[in-house]
């Protein structure tokens, strides 16, 4: 059954949809190449330690729940998203680009979703460090269970033909970190 939320829109777009079973996501992983010259060697670890897992949850306040999110980011860029219950920020995930991840545990609630792409993700300021665009979706997601099902969303952070959820700008200073 898939949920008729907006119509198409232009820009970033995403699409929901809702099933009754548990969803099973394998993040993809990333290998670092080596360098040939040492000193680019050291620049290339540092960075490549800089950068999260895929799938990584920075943050989280809402585990120990049923439902599920999946992330699909199709862009060239990493993204971090994030569900806010309320005013409080209750999970971030960490999605390389060109990658899915899964969030398996979301407790049940409605949330509002925002994210944000870019290169060179800062852990201690919760930031991307270059070319970072800042995001929310329109529509909120509502998560409840009951004895035999639970909510799974799967959303993208890329544009997608038929896709039916819009976004829009948020200001940095704005934006959950």
């Amino acid at each position: 059954m898939k949920n008729e939320l907006l119509a198409p829109r232009t820009g970033l777009i995403a699409a929901f949809a809702m099933a009754a079973a548990l969803v099973t996501a394998t993040p993809a992983g990333a290998t670092t190449a080596g360098a040939t010259a040492s000193a680019t060697t050291a620049s290339a670890t540092t960075t490549a330690a800089a950068r999260p897992r895929n799938g990584t949850i920075l943050f989280d306040r809402i585990s120990g729940g049923r439902g599920v999110l999946k992330i699909k980011n199709g862009l060239r860029t990493d993204g971090v998203v994030i569900l806010v219950r309320g005013k409080t920020k209750a999970i971030s995930i960490y999605v390389r680009a060109k990658s899915t991840a899964s969030i398996k545990d979301v407790r049940d609630g409605t949330y509002r979703l925002y994210f944000t792409t870019g290169y060179g993700y800062s852990k201690s300021q919760h930031r991307f460090t270059r070319s970072a665009s800042y995001q929310r979706f329109n529509d909120r997601l509502r998560y409840y269970t009951t004895a035999t099902a639970s909510r799974i969303y799967t959303l993208t952070l890329h544009p997608v033909r038929g896709g039916n959820a819009g976004t829009r700008h948020v200001n940095p200073k704005d934006f959950p970190a």
